[in-house]
């Protein structure tokens, strides 16, 4: 095999300038997304052949695609690469190319699409360092108050949640929670408490069902510790929501079931 590695990879070459190129712009939408899943494949199994921007940039075009199932093979295959922070590294050239892409399309007329943009926004914040501007960020913030499926907005708030950790003591929630009015209330969707709490619930439930830090928290009374009138009404219906939340486990009224993606 490394004694013919040469012609194995020029053969497979050919054979991607064979079908590929001329099938990821099929009329079908089903074998375009099959081309453009089993892409992503090929680039997470074989990185040093096929994990370059020669072909990297046929995911990058396909974004644009008219079927809203084909753009989001594209987004998920460019989530098993950006997942990763040793193929994470290779995709500087292509973040700089069609991230202004990617950021638009958090707002897909398409919400499964839009609901895995975040998911990608997310990954590439933990995988590529200052690939996102406080900018894109923002950019995010309207989605959290739209009906359709949950969005996280772990992507649009960097090192506000914290994901990947539990809640491991008061003072870690406290700033938690500190860091969530702020953004609740500066993103003027206070009057969607629900919708965020719903979006939020995946990647910190623990934390927002902490019942003990958020009593603390109101009943301080400390003119430099304790919360303003704005804040504390945010915090109850925060609390009020992750109520409903816990006793009921569902959705908010407008967010319906996630739409079947067609067979690969």
């Amino acid at each position: 095999l490394r004694e013919q590695q040469e012609e194995i990879e020029n053969m497979m070459n050919a054979i991607f300038k064979g079908v590929f190129v001329h099938r990821y712009r099929d009329v079908v939408p089903e074998i375009r997304a099959i081309c453009v899943e089993e892409l992503g494949t090929w680039m997470r199994s074989y990185a040093a052949s096929f994990l370059t921007d020669g072909y990297l940039k046929y995911i990058g075009w396909t974004l644009h695609d008219k079927q809203w199932e084909v753009r989001l093979q594209c987004v998920k295959a460019l989530q098993g690469l950006y997942g990763r922070q040793d193929t994470a590294a290779h995709m500087e050239l292509f973040t700089s190319r069609f991230k202004t892409r990617i950021v638009s399309m958090v707002l897909d007329k398409e919400p499964e699409v839009a609901v895995e943009v975040v998911k990608l926004l997310t990954l590439m914040l933990e995988n590529m360092e200052e690939a996102l501007t406080e900018e894109d960020c923002q950019s995010v913030y309207p989605v959290h108050g739209h009906t359709g499926p949950p969005m996280s907005p772990c992507a649009s708030v960097p090192r506000l949640l914290a994901p990947q950790r539990e809640p491991s003591h008061d003072g870690d929630n406290r700033t938690f929670f500190r860091l969530l009015l702020t953004f609740f209330i500066e993103s003027e969707l206070h009057e969607h408490a629900a919708y965020l709490v719903d979006s939020l619930w995946d990647c910190a439930g623990p934390r927002l069902r902490d019942w003990e830090t958020i009593s603390t928290l109101l009943l301080e009374e400390s003119p430099t510790e304790g919360l303003t009138d704005r804040q504390e009404k945010a915090l109850v219906e925060i609390l009020a929501a992750s109520v409903v939340q816990v006793a009921e486990g569902q959705p908010p009224v407008g967010r319906g079931p996630a739409k079947k993606v067609m067979a690969g």
